[in-house]
């Protein structure tokens, strides 16, 4: 792909209505005079949005590939939650996804998922949840998101996300995402202003603070083992992806281990990718990244 198609990409900026709830996201479509290649869900992690998927899916569209970057609820513009207790958990987010999925009329796609969108993409394969997604994901990639996550890794998530801080200025909410934020690996100063204006709300009083809804820690508060899928990820029969970022305290080696005995894993359907200079998770916005994605969805 030459950098002058890659520039002549442009997503658009779109909204669904599924399970009562207006969902937003970005729609990139391939370049012109690319063959076209399937469409990609490709879903973003527990406190961010779909925009964190540009870099990635600006790639993929030039590879011939449309690329659906949603907002899960309660996230950017997405609406949030009426029912937060009920709702922000991952049953509830597969059916949004199979919802999503009847509205754009989408039969056939690859998910790739970084984080919590790599467990609604297990749970959404494996059909146990939403039955007719199970032969709708022909692929699968898991950017740092395995059956079971670290103890330690997940209340480092409940101490930070249930209580966004707020801030005066931009810039300084820009300086705690670099710092929150740095297991991602590399990302140049635009992209760590981009980052933050696309992940921005203004608080009643002035003040910034991250575009998302503080209930949605109920998901870990009210349903603690809700990221224990190990059912799910044993029943995938696709061909899944790994990308463990080498210092992810979420996903532990010896975890990505037992990926490899169980489920897809034992049917040797699973691709097992260490991402040096990251820990949770990979940001998915360097060509090494891009190229083991664009490898992957081949498998299906």
């Amino acid at each position: 792909m030459s950098s002058s198609a890659c520039a002549t990409v442009f997503p658009a900026s779109c909204y669904a209505q599924c399970a009562g709830y207006e969902i937003h996201y970005m729609d990139w479509q391939p370049v012109p005079g690319v063959a076209p290649a399937g469409t990609v869900i490709a879903w973003h992690g527990l406190a961010r949005t779909g925009r964190d998927m540009d870099a990635l899916a600006q790639f993929l569209a030039g590879q011939g590939w449309r690329v659906i970057c949603p907002d899960t609820l309660g996230r950017g513009l997405s609406q949030w939650s009426r029912a937060p207790r009920e709702e922000y958990r991952l049953r509830f987010y597969a059916r949004i996804a199979r919802e999503l999925f009847d509205a754009l009329e989408l039969q056939r796609v690859h998910w790739v998922g970084t984080s919590m969108g790599g467990a609604i993409g297990t749970v959404c394969a494996s059909g146990l949840f939403e039955p007719s997604l199970r032969e709708r994901i022909a692929t699968l990639v898991l950017n740092d998101n395995a059956p079971e996550l670290a103890a330690a890794a997940l209340e480092r998530i409940k101490a930070y996300a249930g209580q966004p801080p707020a801030f005066d200025t931009v810039g300084e909410l820009e300086a705690f995402f670099r710092q929150a934020y740095r297991p991602y690996g590399w990302l140049g100063d635009d992209e760590w202003r981009k980052l933050t204006e696309t992940s921005v709300r203004r608080l009643p009083d002035g003040r910034v603070t991250p575009h998302y809804d503080p209930a949605m820690i109920e998901q870990f508060t009210a349903h603690d083992d809700d990221y224990g899928i190990w059912p799910h990820y044993d029943a995938l029969q696709i061909p899944v992806l790994l990308l463990r970022g080498v210092a992810s305290d979420l996903v532990l080696g010896e975890v990505a281990q037992q990926m490899t005995t169980r489920g897809p894993g034992a049917r040797g359907l699973l691709h097992w990718q260490e991402v040096p200079g990251c820990g949770h998770a990979p940001a998915l916005n360097v060509a090494a990244h891009w190229q083991w994605v664009a490898q992957h969805l081949r498998r299906g």
